[in-house]
């Protein structure tokens, strides 16, 4: 009878073992799920490149993370590179480098960018090779939106081309921080 009750007891011992480590395992997998949603939609972006219109920087393939919170508290600066919904189509997210801030007046000339009426171009060591003038224009940059061109101008479907030129804050997603494939590097934006 005692043998009974011990071996009762042992295996009431181990269901309950194996009840709370399926509980422990179903706990961990659901925090896991809610750390990946937040993460994904609140602070992280992930991105990919279709295209060549960012390169050097970014080659067609490579893939990014993006800083969502970047811009919670500060706004985003000149030559940073931004992802954010295409303003021709929102279901598209774009990527491409902040070039005019609200307010100003970007000037492009024989592929050359003047802001503000500035009699010297902007410094841009950035991008793949000298620029053909294709786009050449000025654009008045409204507030709270921003000029986005590539750094491939040549090869860049940009704010010069797109029916919306300039995309609102509200609309850039998150900033571009840095390179996981094919190989890990940061998003140079200091310029």
């Amino acid at each position: 009878m005692e043998e009974n009750f011990e071996q009762e007891s042992r295996d009431e011992q181990k269901r309950f073992s194996i009840k709370a480590e399926i509980i422990s395992w179903i706990k961990v997998i659901v925090f896991a799920v809610v750390l990946a949603y937040v993460l994904g939609n609140f602070v992280l972006m992930n991105a990919y490149i279709p295209s060549g219109s960012m390169e050097n920087t970014m080659k067609k393939g490579d893939k990014l993370i993006g800083l969502r919170l970047a811009y919670l508290f500060n706004e985003p600066e000149r030559f940073d590179v931004v992802m954010f919904k295409f303003p021709d189509n929102e279901k598209e997210d774009y990527i491409k480098r902040v070039i005019g801030l609200p307010g100003e007046t970007v000037t492009i000339k024989e592929g050359k960018v003047y802001i503000n009426d500035s009699k010297i171009p902007l410094d841009e060591p950035y991008l793949k090779e000298e620029p053909d003038g294709m786009g050449d224009g000025v654009y008045k940059v409204p507030e709270d939106c921003y000029f986005m061109l590539g750094d491939n101008r040549n090869n860049s479907k940009d704010s010069r081309f797109w029916e919306k030129k300039f995309v609102k804050k509200e609309k850039i997603l998150a900033k571009a921080m840095f390179r996981f494939y094919p190989k890990i590097s940061w998003i140079e934006t200091d310029y």
